[in-house]
């Protein structure tokens, strides 16, 4: 694998600089005084801020983009081998390291790198942790899996050794990475496209928490099943939480207002402390856990943290409110795995409305064939459904399945569910069918904000 020396700056390629993660790692080696330069599809907020940093971005992939100065090439997982750029960047024989690769080498440069995984909840408790050693003044560096409103977007260049960033267990990519600190969050199945079955995904999590080292911890959520396959041969530190007390940190007490938001006791070994949280549902007490273990680990002080997590309102596209237009509250999600949804829904449900509506635009074609029945149990929890097509992201259509597949499921269950292949038509529904009083939540990994958007004329 290529070798990245940086105390020798290199012109670097990034094919699909517009994504969450490949914007982040741009910025940080432009930081480093690397050359940069990249290409996407289509331009957008991230891609402007980039160039607005100096970074060339090309809108549209095609051969000429590389040119002969270009010493690496870095792309991710959604790239085809048709892709001209990767045509042309092999034709020339220049070096390339995936996503994964070029993040596990900049891990290396920094003596503590923590890196947070898990089906879910990976960029809320990224963002927590980010918000804890923010306010404790260690000038972190930071990538996260979203728009973190304190540092203004989703990457942040610091000076000292921390290094904070998601890692996402898709094509195995966390395996290229280089933790000090790592977090398992969860382990459900997802991204079947990739992998066999859940036993694969158990396997490939727990060859993540083999690459800590002895003097390494890892944080794993304690109510995993059979959790001493993961663990038990790891000569590092392990810590657990949950909502049991056979966890290291674990939560009793619980309370919510009438936002959702937790307030719960926090039985660890620094003692009995009190947490108030700012963001809804039972899994952000999970993921506050996990967060407030991981920044004690790393020495700081309990009490700070907790004072300082209790200032958390939230990343963007995570229960976050986009404002109200006649009487019906709009809020936009990102969740796109069943459990995320029920997860979601089941904590609306505590927050005052009349009726609660669920606008979901599924997020690729395998993962709604894989888990049809399960997406139709989670979206049952709400009073309205409304389908959007699905979002393809990095597939094709291969396998005939339509968000009308779902609607069929839902219809069968009893459910009120509504599908259209527009947007426009389905703000017109919204318009004409949501009364005051009403909750509705736009929910997906792809650009389904837009209609709460343009429901409220942002």
């Amino acid at each position: 694998m290529y070798q990245i020396d940086f105390n020798k700056p290199i012109h670097v390629f990034f094919c699909g600089i517009g994504g969450i993660s490949m914007s982040g790692l741009a910025e940080i080696l432009h930081s480093r005084g690397f050359k940069v330069s990249g290409s996407d599809m289509k331009a957008s907020e991230l891609t402007s801020a980039l160039e607005n940093k100096g970074i060339k971005v090309y809108i549209g992939q095609r051969k000429t983009n590389i040119t002969a100065d270009v010493d690496l090439y870095v792309y991710t997982a959604a790239i085809h081998p048709d892709n001209p750029e990767w045509i042309e960047m092999n034709r020339l024989g220049i070096p390339s390291l995936s996503r994964a690769e070029l993040l596990g080498e900049i891990m290396k440069n920094f003596s503590l790198p923590i890196a947070i995984s898990g089906t879910h909840g990976k960029t809320t408790t990224t963002s927590m942790i980010s918000e804890i050693l923010l306010g404790c003044d260690l000038d972190p560096t930071l990538s996260v899996g979203g728009m973190l409103r304190s540092i203004g977007g989703n990457v942040r260049i610091g000076h000292s050794g921390y290094f904070v960033t998601e890692a996402c267990e898709y094509t195995n990519s966390f395996l290229s990475f280089f933790p000090r600190v790592a977090l398992i969050l969860n382990i459900e199945e997802d991204h079947m496209d990739f992998f066999k079955d859940i036993d694969d995904i158990r396997h490939s999590f727990t060859k993540f928490a083999s690459l800590l080292p002895m003097d390494g911890t890892l944080i794993i959520n304690g109510e995993i099943d059979r959790l001493d396959e993961i663990t038990g041969e790891l000569p590092c530190d392990i810590k657990t939480f949950g909502f049991n007390d056979t966890c290291t940190y674990y939560a009793t007490d619980i309370e919510y207002d009438e936002f959702c938001h937790a307030t719960y006791t926090l039985n660890c070994p620094e003692g009995a402390k009190k947490v108030s949280l700012k963001v809804p549902g039972r899994h952000n007490i999970a993921n506050s856990m996990a967060a407030l273990c991981c920044c004690v680990s790393c020495g700081i002080s309990l009490d700070r943290a907790i004072r300082l997590i209790g200032e958390f309102h939230g990343t963007d596209r995570r229960f976050e409110y986009k404002g109200t237009v006649g009487g019906v509250t709009i809020i936009d999600d990102y969740a796109h795995h069943p459990t995320e949804i029920a997860t979601t829904l089941n904590s609306a449900r505590k927050c005052k409305h009349e009726r609660l509506w669920v606008i979901f635009q599924p997020h690729t074609y395998t993962r709604t064939k894989a888990f049809l029945h399960e997406f139709a149990d989670s979206l049952s929890i709400a009073d309205v459904i409304v389908l959007a097509d699905i979002y393809a992201a990095r597939e094709k259509n291969t396998i005939g399945i339509s968000s009308k597949d779902l609607q069929s499921e839902l219809l069968e269950k009893g459910n009120e569910c509504y599908y259209f292949p527009t947007f426009d038509e389905i703000e017109n529904f919204c318009l004409e069918k949501c009364s005051p009083g009403d909750l509705l939540i736009t929910m997906g990994a792809g650009d389904i904000v837009k209609v709460g958007e343009n429901l409220l004329g942002m």
